[in-house]
Parts: C-alpha cells; structure tokens; sequence
C-alpha cells in the first residue's frame, strides 16, 4: 500500500468519526451540502479531506495548534478549494 493511500485511509476515517460524532457539526452539513449538489460520496469525502489536510499539514510541519475555524471557514467555501 502506497503511503499516499493510507494518509489518505487515515483522514478518511476522521472524517467519519466527525460525520458518526456530528463534531464539528459543519462537516455533516457540509457533506450533505455536496451530495445534495451532485458530488459523488467519495469525491465530497475527498474535498473535506482537503480541507483537513490543510490543518494537518500545519500541525505536523510547523508545529501549529488546531485551528478550526479556518477548517470550518473551508468547509463552507467548498467546493472552493481550501488552498488560498
């Protein structure tokens, strides 16, 4: 298994314990949202894992707490991308 699929494994199963836990609540929305748009399950998974690798990529690399706003900030702006 290549790394990029079990990172990607490991942020999928985030997602699902947020959409199982509704915490942040913004994430279930946000899920709906999409699907109710025409996104497939796996590429609206895919575009909220966007949003969580930005905050991952921050905590590991520079070592920054969780910020959630921001994370929340970029759900609701999907299916923009979270990289500005």
């Amino acid at each position: 298994m290549e790394t990029n699929e079990k990172i990607r494994e490991q942020i999928f199963e985030i997602i699902k314990n947020q959409l199982r836990d509704n915490n942040p609540p913004e994430t279930k929305s946000t899920f709906e949202r999409l699907r109710k748009q025409g996104f497939g399950d796996f590429q609206t998974r895919q575009m909220i894992g966007q949003c969580l690798a930005v905050e991952l990529f921050d905590i590991i690399k520079f070592k920054k707490p969780y910020n959630k706003k921001r994370y929340i900030k970029n759900l609701l702006a999907l299916p923009k991308d979270p990289f500005d």
